[in-house]
């Protein structure tokens, strides 16, 4: 079956799900929306980076696209500044009766007991309304803190407790606004930026937090949050900006879902714009990974590395976050309608983008 799928935006994530619907064998390119009116009408092959123009034109006019009943939308349009308009869009598809996968808003991709319910019923509404799916979900908060974890704990004879942690360098992270407005590198260390306002991590991951509680059936009796910035012992320049002395430099934080005052499932960001930086905080295998340790029997470390096609580990964040989406839409679509978890869907593989001779596969 093929199924009709519509990519929403083409920003950082947006451009590596458009080349993935492309080249996805069960996949077909029903139309793009774009935000920014200079790419309005430009052809979805350029967007994508292909190497060919595909006859499909962007377009900022959602109506056209929802009039087209696409199967599904892959929204990757940014939600953390956004937060009202994102729920607005979804609401919008849902209630078309059109299924989506998105990257965002991330509370989403596990809202029981992290979310106010009045940020969760009118999706949930309007799925019903319009018997349609939604699957919030990445790489992080994703498939290294779900179902990595899970495949793991399934060899286990005793879990004290889990850590799914982020170690990485986010220097060549080609986004500004979410490095220095959201997360609020090289601002004072007395500044608070949106992501170190109280509840905003525990709202972000504390999705995942309770979605491993819920899947290894751990009763918590709390979620807490906890941070720590390093100043730049110098000027230096990353992203694009200098990062003033004193500034914020690297960032660690923690969401801890705890037993009485025992931490027992964690998540961990450790994020750095120089690998010199806090030298007594966790360190990457290679330039940056994934790592989930387990504490019981028996221990487990395992650091998963990414490296792109570039070489460059963030442009294998972003694109394994769209990828994760594009490779589940067949799920989502065929999934009952509602709001979905990763606990609800089959395990999700790269089914059919194995290189074989005179067939193509994903563009690097």
């Amino acid at each position: 079956m093929t199924y009709r799928v519509v990519q929403w935006s083409t920003g950082n994530v947006g451009k590596w799900a458009l080349r993935g619907i492309i080249d996805h064998p069960d996949l077909e390119l029903a139309g793009v929306w774009v935000s920014n009116p200079a790419k309005n009408g430009r052809d979805a092959g350029e967007l994508a980076g292909a190497d060919r123009p595909l006859g499909i034109h962007a377009t900022t006019d959602a109506d056209q696209l929802i009039a087209a009943k696409p199967d599904c939308v892959v929204y990757t349009a940014m939600a953390d500044n956004r937060l009202n308009e994102a729920i607005d869009d979804l609401c919008l598809l849902l209630r078309a009766g059109i299924n989506v996968v998105a990257s965002g808003p991330v509370f989403l991709s596990y809202p029981e007991g992290t979310v106010p319910p009045e940020l969760i019923e009118p999706v949930r509404q309007a799925a019903i309304e319009g018997g349609s799916s939604l699957w919030v979900n990445g790489i992080d908060p994703g498939w290294a803190n779900d179902w990595l974890p899970l495949l793991l704990s399934g060899t286990c004879q005793r879990i004290d407790m889990i850590r799914c942690s982020e170690i990485t360098d986010y220097s060549t992270y080609d986004n500004p606004l979410v490095l220095f407005d959201i997360m609020g590198f090289g601002t004072p260390l007395d500044h608070t930026p949106l992501l170190l306002q109280p509840g905003v991590l525990s709202l972000a991951w504390g999705s995942v937090v309770r979605q491993l509680a819920a899947a290894l059936d751990v009763p918590l009796d709390s979620v807490v949050e906890h941070h720590e910035r390093f100043p730049a012992p110098e000027p230096f320049t990353a992203g694009g900006r200098t990062i003033a002395e004193g500034t914020m430099a690297a960032l660690r934080f923690t969401v801890s879902g705890m037993i009485a005052d025992q931490p027992v499932l964690v998540l961990e960001h450790v994020t750095r714009l120089r690998p010199d930086l806090a030298p007594d905080w966790p360190q990457p295998a290679g330039t940056g990974c994934y790592r989930v340790e387990i504490t019981g029997e028996p221990n487990y470390v395992l650091d998963l590395r990414l490296i792109g096609g570039d070489g460059d580990h963030n442009t294998a964040g972003v694109a394994s976050t769209a990828m994760r989406l594009v490779n589940a839409v067949p799920a989502v679509v065929d999934a009952p309608p509602g709001l979905l978890t990763a606990l609800d869907l089959p395990l999700t593989t790269g089914r059919g983008l194995v290189s074989v001779p005179g067939r193509r596969v994903a563009n690097a």
